[in-house]
């Protein structure tokens, strides 16, 4: 069974959401033990991740530094995640399948994912990233081009587009290393964003959301499972309310009548929510939502969140 894992950035955090490099560490051995399990039970394991703390991070040295030196674009801090987080989620899983007397080949690919340049995101930015600024500060930096909105009380926040994925451009690479045997860690962050333009490709400042990047590498991939790992064990209907009721298996239809209905919030399980369904309504495999603990039985069994086609 080939397994597409989408890891959620606050996994490679500590439990207060701190993102020090010690933190991630000890979060990435935490989840890469999970992985190796898998890997135990003879499972092909392609592995995404979210990076929006890491994000965070580098944008806070943008801010720091911004009247010093240019701000990094987006798409290079998309970039230098992937690398950052695979290098140390490759060398958390080497670790835990080592203690269970396995070796695997790993690679990490550095991914791109073609947007569209009439998205209408880019017209309108909606997606809110990073920290709140006074508008002092705010100003530093949208002298070098960035869109920051008066978000009230709060202060100000920077708004960039989250355009849909397209096309996973370095696909190829992926497939050809799966089928030799590796263990990919691909399309972080949701890809790193690029547009195609007079036959040229350019990096972009937009956001991708990993989720729906998870369900079109699965697709890709050729995933018999996409598991989107979260910090709750099921999608919950009537979420914080004393109906409150977790979701077990559902058909796709039923799970996207739920959607339509409000249960998922846009700014969580709502994407996560989307990304299974694509995948289930475009491959005719099962989608699985539930928490990094329940990995192995959500591929060998029932547990989760389980999203079937109709």
């Amino acid at each position: 069974m080939r397994v597409m894992l989408a890891l959620g950035g606050n996994a490679m955090t500590n439990a207060d959401g701190r993102a020090r490099p010690e933190d991630q560490i000890a979060a990435a051995e935490v989840a890469m033990d999970a992985v190796a399990e898998l890997l135990e039970h003879e499972a092909e394991v392609v592995l995404t991740h979210g990076n929006g703390p890491q994000v965070g991070n580098l944008l806070v040295k943008n801010e720091l530094a911004a009247s010093v030196v240019p701000p990094v674009p987006l798409d290079w801090c998309g970039a230098q995640t992937q690398a950052t987080l695979g290098f140390v989620l490759m060398n958390a899983l080497e670790a835990s399948l080592a203690a269970r007397g396995l070796t695997r080949q790993l690679a990490t690919v550095v991914t791109r994912t073609r947007v569209d340049p009439d998205d209408p995101g880019f017209t309108r930015p909606t997606k809110p990233i990073g920290r709140f600024l006074p508008e002092e500060q705010a100003r530093v930096l949208m002298e070098h081009g960035e869109t920051w909105e008066d978000r009230g009380e709060k202060g100000w926040r920077r708004m960039v587009a989250s355009p849909e994925p397209l096309e996973i451009l370095d696909a190829p690479a992926v497939l050809a290393l799966i089928e030799a045997g590796f263990v990919v860690v691909a399309n972080g962050g949701g890809g790193i964003p690029v547009v195609r333009e007079d036959g040229r490709l350019r990096g972009v400042e937009a956001v991708i959301d990993k989720d729906l990047g998870a369900a079109l590498l699965a697709q890709v991939v050729g995933a018999d499972t996409l598991v989107v790992a979260t910090d709750v064990p099921h999608a919950v209907l009537a979420y914080g309310t004393p109906d409150a009721q977790p979701i077990g298996r559902v058909p796709v239809s039923k799970m996207r009548e739920y959607a339509t209905e409000g249960h998922f919030a846009s700014g969580s399980m709502g994407p996560k929510v989307d990304a299974v369904c694509r995948f289930v309504e475009t491959t005719g495999h099962r989608g699985v939502i539930t928490s990094l603990s329940n990995i192995l039985d959500a591929v060998t069994s029932e547990t989760g969140t389980v999203v079937l086609p109709d």
